[in-house]
């Protein structure tokens, strides 16, 4: 059996605490916390992913239970869950930042698991060639339009500065 940590709270104190964490994660996406709440609170978030992900009533209202906001626990079940359909575990991770500045904690993040970014990094051995094609076109298409922007405000740089000086005291107001 897995030991829990107590992070030097009393357990209803300690369990309010990570289920406002773990609501934080959902509502955000990400939070900043200290590594070991971050690695609690990564398991009551993956627990909870993983109820929301069923489906079922059952699951729905545990993952009610188990947060305070009944709109979080939607957003849940609605948004987040469905992400993560075809994946089998490994919802969050934990990114470690180094110490606070005031007593040295080790900080980390803890987020969601950006399934976009997962898909493209899959599919782009397959991009590659013809980006590799496309690239030199696209690139000399657009030299061309910078070079001409260039050499216009090159030639209208009075113009700019009127400009800029009026709108200076519209910002100081």
């Amino acid at each position: 059996m897995a030991t829990l940590r107590k992070l030097g709270r009393r357990t209803d104190h300690r369990q309010a605490m990570l289920k406002n964490l773990v609501s934080s994660l959902f509502i955000n996406g990400r939070i900043t916390t200290t590594v070991t709440r971050a690695k609690d609170a990564q398991r009551l978030a993956e627990k909870m992913i993983t109820l929301a992900k069923k489906g079922t009533l059952a699951g729905n209202r545990q993952v009610s239970s188990r947060l305070y906001s009944n709109a979080v626990a939607r957003k849940l079940v609605e948004e987040i869950a469905p992400k993560f359909a075809d994946r089998e575990g490994g919802y969050t991770r934990v990114l470690k930042l180094g110490p606070r500045r005031g007593d040295g904690a080790e900080m980390a993040i803890l987020e969601l698991v950006d399934e976009g970014l997962v898909v493209k990094k899959a599919h782009k051995p397959e991009e590659t060639p013809v980006e590799a094609q496309a690239e030199p076109e696209v690139e000399a298409t657009e030299e061309a339009p910078v070079a001409e922007t260039e050499s216009e405000t090159a030639e209208a740089p009075e113009a700019e500065a009127v400009a800029e000086t009026e709108e200076k005291p519209a910002d100081a107001e």
